[in-house]
């Protein structure tokens, strides 16, 4: 298993960074929630969600974001086939995905995009919605709804072990870092341009990819959330953790920045159904499960 994620985990860093796909219609208890959801829909005057309608719910995700999501090339520990492909997709947000369908009475049907195409996946129709590790930033909310939070995460600083910012006790500590993180998020437009003199690289196309510069040594230091650097540390055991949460120094972002929500095309009434599933679940729900999706992730053992 610790091979067969090594070269899956180098793989997916090297250029990309809820279950199974199923057909037809569900069960009669999807049929009555479809036919509920439509109902409530009609009266809103919003369009119906076809999807829906048909019992099955379309999630994307990048399938390379772990622990949030992964490719793998079996269904152990619940993982679920990707549509249109002989693999399968598993992580924190397919247990999400698994459960919120589950709870609507749905089919799941898991589609891996590449991250700069999710939104417009969603605003297109392609999916019906995107569990995938997104901040909700007022940049995103222009193009799509998002839920209440699914999950709430941290901003940390990954360096090497032996590195010149080992010792680090804030941002300040970076002072000069030649620094990287994922494209089109809080920690690449938020947080670098935080750190005194940073040299900042340009922007990698997917998580492993940035992950992959600090430990070719292009760079000193990524910046990420607390799940994927707990998931990295497992995967390159010379890397170090640093959080400055609690310290006087630490990165300025909004709590809106931080918190993790399930984007939906705009004016879907599957806004307030995704919510009405997650109103069920707690901060310690979200934790226990994603300690879980960290502990049977690929390297784990």
């Amino acid at each position: 298993m610790k091979t067969c994620f090594k070269r899956i985990f180098a793989m997916a860093m090297a250029g990309v960074m809820v279950c199974g796909m199923l057909t037809g219609c569900g069960s009669k208890k999807a049929e009555t929630k479809a036919e509920t959801a439509g109902d409530q829909t009609a009266a809103s005057g919003e369009a119906a969600i076809e999807t829906i309608e048909d019992g099955v719910l379309k999630v994307a995700m990048e399938c390379g974001y772990a622990p949030y999501n992964w490719t793998q090339p079996s269904d152990e520990n619940g993982a679920v086939p990707i549509s249109g492909s002989s693999d399968y997709a598993y992580g924190y947000d397919v247990m999400m995905a698994k459960h919120i369908a589950d709870e609507l009475g749905l089919e799941l049907e898991i589609v891996k995009l590449d991250w700069d195409s999710l939104v417009p996946a969603v605003q297109s129709g392609k999916v019906d919605c995107v569990i995938a590790g997104q901040s909700i930033t007022s940049d995103r909310l222009e193009s799509v709804d998002f839920t209440t939070p699914y999950y709430y995460a941290s901003i940390i600083t990954l360096v090497k072990a032996d590195g010149k910012y080992a010792d680090a006790k804030g941002v300040a500590d970076l002072d000069g870092a030649v620094c990287t993180s994922q494209q089109n998020t809080v920690w690449y437009d938020t947080c670098l341009p935080q750190i005194p003199n940073a040299q900042i690289l340009p922007a990698q196309e997917s998580a492993p990819a940035m992950l992959v510069a600090l430990s070719a040594g292009k760079c000193d230091a990524v910046v990420t959330d607390m799940p994927t650097g707990q998931a990295a540390l497992i995967a390159y055991p010379d890397f170090k953790l640093l959080d400055f949460t609690g310290a006087d120094d630490n990165f300025e972002v909004s709590e809106e920045e931080i918190n993790i929500g399930i984007s939906v095309k705009k004016g879907s009434a599957l806004t307030e159904q995704l919510n009405s599933v997650l109103e069920g679940l707690t901060e310690e729900d979200f934790n226990k499960m994603m300690d879980e999706a960290i502990s049977v992730q690929p390297l784990s053992e």
